[in-house]
């Protein structure tokens, strides 16, 4: 009975997020998306079993001036007899060669209930907020072209909360969540002589997340791991991010994936030991920018380590 209930509340959220009206679309994007969780959904804290920390840099676009670059930090671990986890993420977006900079600081804690023998479920808050820097004197300007920069924006700090969930078992993990929940409105016009009318140019809309992943054993040394997200925001196209991934002898990675309408993904990882994990993945776009020569592609380096004092209890790396 527990696990009908809870499949017809997963299929009723993957309803939701395809029906919802979409708009923008401005978080971060990642290949390695199956790695990053903890960015995307505070359900995910604690749920390793051990503390794990990762560490994250994207560089998008090769080639062209002030393409977005994007680093992330996340640590997350359970708390020692308790159904409680707890952690931390940064991230760091930054894009024009510095003109526009955006932090965001990140704390979350999840609490897990099992629902069956090898099936957890975990509820997930996060509290944060970001700091905004925008400097307009950075922007390339032509010789005989005046130009007038708006003002400035240094360390605007923006408040935010979010909420998900994250479902698992020895086999499979699907997630949902809503990392913001508090849209944010930027360059407000205060010359608006009509108080009760707001005005603005950028506005942070909210991002709807549906994750999931299998774990197949081909024989005792094949794994192969296809996984999905999916991303809805007000005012874009749906992001859909597909990969199949191999792991050879609990030790390799290896994978392809696709970006809808929109990049060819490699990856390929490591397992060096128990406790360190590295990553490399590199998309090819196939968008009009993807053609262009200024564009070499987007290159994307994680790094994982994981503390235990007790070993004997994490017996094979984990796929997820």
């Amino acid at each position: 009975m527990r696990m009908r209930y809870l499949s017809c509340f997963i299929l009723v959220l993957l309803g939701l997020t395809f029906s919802m009206e979409m708009r923008a679309q401005q978080d971060a994007q990642y290949t390695q998306y199956m790695f990053n969780t903890m960015s995307v959904n505070p359900a995910y804290a604690g749920s390793r079993g051990l503390m794990s920390m990762t560490g994250l840099y994207r560089n998008q676009w090769l080639g062209l001036d002030g393409a977005p670059e994007s680093q992330t930090l996340n640590v997350h671990t359970p708390l020692k007899r308790s159904k409680v986890g707890l952690g931390l993420s940064v991230i760091n977006d930054k894009i024009g060669n510095g003109v526009n900079q955006q932090t965001y600081f990140d704390g979350a804690v999840s609490y897990t209930i099992q629902t069956s023998y090898e099936g957890k479920l975990s509820f997930g808050l996060k509290l944060g907020a970001s700091l905004l820097n925008i400097d307009f004197t950075r922007l390339n300007q032509y010789e005989d072209v005046e130009f007038t920069a708006a003002e400035n924006i240094e360390n605007k700090f923006s408040p935010n909360i979010g909420a998900g969930l994250y479902y698992r078992t020895n086999q499979y993990y699907v997630g949902f969540s809503v990392p913001n929940l508090l849209e944010t409105e930027h360059f407000t016009d205060s010359d608006n002589s009509n108080t009760e009318v707001s005005s603005y140019v950028s506005k942070e809309r909210i991002s709807y997340y549906l994750i999931g992943g299998y774990v197949w054993d081909i024989d005792y040394r094949w794994k192969f791991k296809p996984a999905f997200l999916t991303k809805v925001v007000a005012g874009a196209p749906l992001q859909l991010d597909l990969s199949a991934n191999f792991m050879y002898d609990e030790t390799v990675t290896m994978g392809l994936g696709y970006r809808l309408d929109a990049a060819f993904t490699a990856m390929v990882g490591f397992q060096l030991n128990r406790a360190l994990n590295i990553g490399l993945a590199y998309d090819r776009e196939i968008t009009r920018l993807g053609g262009t020569a200024f564009n070499s592609g987007t290159f994307e380096f994680f790094l994982r380590y994981e503390l235990s004092r007790n070993y004997s209890r994490v017996q094979t790396p984990r796929f997820f």
